[in-house]
């Protein structure tokens, strides 16, 4: 295979971690200096005033130069933030913004003939930017306030200097040219103005910071989802923004007084003309061009190769975890241990003060304490404060390595409610796996993920133990997990057994005949917590598997007997019978037998539907590197890395992001 090599000028892109990855075409990447040798092509910004020397540099040596910039969906935060785009556009004509020549996604727009199968994509991914509210970036709260109520027109702003105006045919004096002319076709209405935040600041020049003084404009300076904007106005008018197409997406009417990338295809009202763009095209034609043919999707954390599906999942999980998250947080009682990583499980727009003690008072955050402290006592102790406690617990894929080993989690679970093990009351999970409707796209990734943690032999901690063992052919085996006696899913949720001797004559006395394989938790092996047999509770069991590893026992037999252990859920993960003699979160949805009975889990559910509640839905995980929000796939693929010894990053581009991180204010 040969080998290409692309030179660059921009330090930006050097920056790139993921350049390999969505470059692939080019085996090595260098900056362009003084007598080196000429690469193959040269990267550059589009046409930004950073890529000047670069084009200069393969027009002079006759060498292709290649536009880049980020894609339309381009992550969570912004790149200031320490954020790393999910998604790059790489152009050989042109690029996308600049109207004055051809670019890549406009040559396919006016000649490309569309696939059912690319049509039928870009309709799904259609239906979950709308569902999931993405735009660009999507740190921005998705909520308005104080907004009129006739308010029906949206006129966008940019800052001056945007390349896209200028290179879109437009002029400073566009802007109020379309305000002028959404007052006039819209004599009754309030007009909303969308207007950078930087503008209000101070920090960038805008265009229409004067039409706040219009009786019937109204500015919209703080940063926010566009999507709250769009739950309110019919019609939107943009110069050049890209969420001009994006409300193409919400079904808007769109005014354009630029030349954007979406406008001369027929679906927009537009001011301008561009004769090279010829064909008329449906929303779905335009969309499959620009965000499946056009533009390249990776996995930031992964440093892997993906799908736009799958980057519009982890973004909306992303967006979801910090929604709901957001805010001042005063977390009580932690560890100096778990004060090094609590609020990174929070989210950026989230933030957590530390202190030893609850307050007397309720202060005006919001409250955070780890679940394993509050028992009745506390409660009682702490009683108005308790209906404004959040509880956390470690998340179900948890890590490579015990807790008690001070390993750092993969997940956690936050809880407003109360906590999952706990079924004397609601939670969370509890609430989500109740009432939510699950769409068809959240559980064709529960389904991919059950059978990922299937075929790669992921748990909760992921301690290897032996692979192999002996079993009868001819007998119904069943495997019994140990757990810490001391566990609060026992005395919350097992009232009639709490022990595991307890629970070995249980199954014993119902299954005189059946193969019993006992195995203690890992925590009650090291020595660290409560939970050794009885004497002679030996007898009750045909085998100790103590020291084999878990997927691999789960592999083999036929059905789990447990209290409450999380290895019941794992079972049902490999369709194998469960029988609960406590209340778990995974009983009572008619996928397990159960000993007890909760009035409030009156659903039926799927395998997937409780795999998505409980895995998708629930937990917050993070990027341990990057100390970032991410999913559940994310964190999957990373436990796989760290099991096969093959770290993504090299110990440079380590050091280069910790570095990166500091810097920002993220350590």
């Amino acid at each position: 295979m040969a080998k290409y090599t692309a030179g660059y000028t921009s330090a930006g892109i050097g920056r790139i971690d993921t350049l390999p990855v969505l470059l692939s075409e080019f085996s090595r990447f260098s900056r362009l200096r003084p007598l080196q040798k000429k690469p193959d092509a040269v990267l550059g910004w589009g046409v930004k005033s950073t890529s000047i020397y670069a084009r200069h540099y393969a027009k002079r040596h006759k060498i292709p130069y290649i536009a880049l910039e980020d894609g339309f969906l381009r992550s969570l935060g912004l790149g200031v933030m320490g954020y790393q785009a999910h998604s790059l556009v790489v152009d050989y004509t042109g690029i996308y913004y600049d109207a004055s020549r051809p670019s890549d996604l406009e040559n396919w727009l006016n000649t490309a003939t569309f696939t059912e199968d690319e049509l039928n994509q870009a309709e799904r991914c259609i239906q979950q930017i709308v569902r999931y509210r993405l735009s660009k970036y999507n740190h921005a709260p998705d909520r308005t306030t104080n907004l009129p109520p006739k308010a029906s027109v949206l006129v966008v702003d940019q800052t001056a200097g945007d390349a896209s105006i200028e290179y879109g045919g437009a002029r400073a004096d566009s802007f109020d040219e379309m305000l002028n002319t959404a007052l006039e076709n819209h004599p009754e209405a309030e007009i909303l103005i969308k207007i950078h935040p930087d503008v209000i600041a101070g920090k960038k020049q805008g265009h229409l910071l004067n039409a706040q003084t219009h009786p019937r404009c109204q500015v919209v300076s703080e940063d926010i989802n566009p999507w709250a904007l769009f739950d309110q106005v019919d019609t939107v008018y943009v110069v050049t923004s890209q969420l001009g197409f994006e409300a193409l997406l919400a079904g808007k009417r769109v005014h354009c007084f630029g030349l954007p990338f979406y406008a001369g295809w027929g679906l927009t009202q537009d001011r301008l003309p561009c004769t090279r763009r010829r064909a008329q095209r449906m929303l779905n034609e335009v969309f499959a061009a620009a965000y499946l043919r056009y533009t390249r999707y990776v996995n930031p954390y992964t440093l892997t190769p993906t799908t736009l599906e799958d980057t519009i999942a982890l973004i909306a999980d992303q967006k979801r975890q910090q929604e709901r998250l957001r805010g001042e947080w005063l977390a009580c009682g932690f560890s100096s241990w778990k004060r090094r990583f609590i609020h990174h499980f929070t989210g950026s727009a989230a933030r957590v003060t530390y202190q030893e003690a609850l307050p007397a008072t309720l202060p005006e955050q919001k409250l955070l304490v780890w679940s394993s402290r509050i028992d009745q006592a506390f409660e009682q102790q702490h009683a108005a404060l308790m209906p404004h406690l959040w509880r956390i617990e470690d998340g179900f894929i948890r890590s490579v390595g015990l807790g008690v080993d001070l390993t750092q989690p993969l997940s956690l679970v936050i809880d407003a409610q109360g906590i999952y093990y706990d079924p004397s009351r609601p939670s969370d999970l509890e609430t989500l796996l109740q009432h939510t409707i699950f769409s068809d796209d959240l559980l064709e990734r529960a389904a991919h993920l059950r059978e990922r943690l299937v075929a790669l032999k992921l748990s909760k901690y992921n301690v290897r133990g032996q692979g192999t063992i002996e079993l009868p052919a001819n007998r119904l085996t069943i495997l019994v997990p140990g757990q810490v006696e001391s566990d609060a899913s026992i005395a919350t949720g097992s009232p009639e057994i709490r022990t595991n001797s307890a629970l070995l004559r249980a199954v014993r006395k119902a299954n005189p005949e059946a193969f019993i394989i006992y195995k203690a938790h890992p925590d009650v092996i090291t020595g660290a917590r409560i939970g050794a047999l009885e004497p002679g509770a030996k007898r009750l069991y045909d085998l100790d598997a103590s020291h084999v590893d878990i997927a691999s026992l789960l592999e083999r037999v036929d059905a789990v007997h447990t209290m409450s252990s999380l290895t019941g859920f794992e079972a049902l993960l490999r369709h194998r019978q469960v029988v609960t003699y406590g209340m778990p979160f995974y009983a009572g949805w008619g996928l397990t037998q159960d000993a007890m009975h909760c009035q409030r889990r009156s659903r039926l559910l799927t395998l997937d539907a409780l795999v998505a509640g409980t895995l998708i839905l629930y937990p917050s995980y993070v990027d341990p590197l990057s100390r970032q929000l991410c999913n559940a796939e994310t964190v999957v693929s990373l436990l796989e890395q760290a099991r096969t010894q093959q770290p993504a990053l090299t110990w440079k581009q380590r050091l280069y992001r910790l570095y990166r991180n500091l810097l920002i204010g993220r350590h």
